[in-house]
């Protein structure tokens, strides 16, 4: 069935077209340097992009992986800076998602543009990783919670 939405995705509703915007406007961001974490955010979000059904985007922190703190300040001023343009894409995918929505086969896609709304706003430190892998994360995670309680 992951399939099957995938090739939906991309065919009659051109999915690989938004993947490849999204990838180039990464690749300009991180070949400015100043803006890398964000470009970084976006390579990866446009890989959960070509493959929106078989894959989640999730924060890097509930990986575990630690980051140096001074790139994770960093990421956090920039992101600020990028969130008046973060706005924007959010309000263009917004009426992306109405005219999906309007049409009965759209709703799937509708909401695989909805679940991506966070990454538009901010991008940093978000990593694409198969939905099974992104399942087990939450339950490790969760179980960890548990023993803390």
């Amino acid at each position: 069935m992951r399939s099957l939405g995938n090739i939906l995705w991309h065919f009659p509703f051109l999915g690989f077209v938004t993947a490849f915007f999204v990838f180039i406007t990464g690749i300009l961001l991180t070949l400015t340097v100043v803006a890398s974490p964000i470009g970084l955010g976006l390579i990866e979000f446009s890989k959960f992009l070509l493959a929106p059904y078989s894959n989640e985007m999730i924060s890097s922190s509930e990986l575990s992986n630690k980051k140096n703190p001074l790139w994770e300040t960093y990421g956090l001023i920039v992101g600020l800076i990028y969130l008046p343009i973060g706005i924007i894409m959010v309000l263009c995918t917004v009426f992306q998602i109405v005219l999906l929505a309007s049409s009965l086969i759209g709703i799937p896609m509708a909401i695989v543009l909805a679940k991506s709304l966070p990454t538009y706003l901010n991008p940093v430190g978000k990593k694409c990783v198969n939905s099974y892998v992104a399942e087990e994360i939450r339950i490790r995670n969760g179980k960890e919670k548990a023993k803390n309680l």
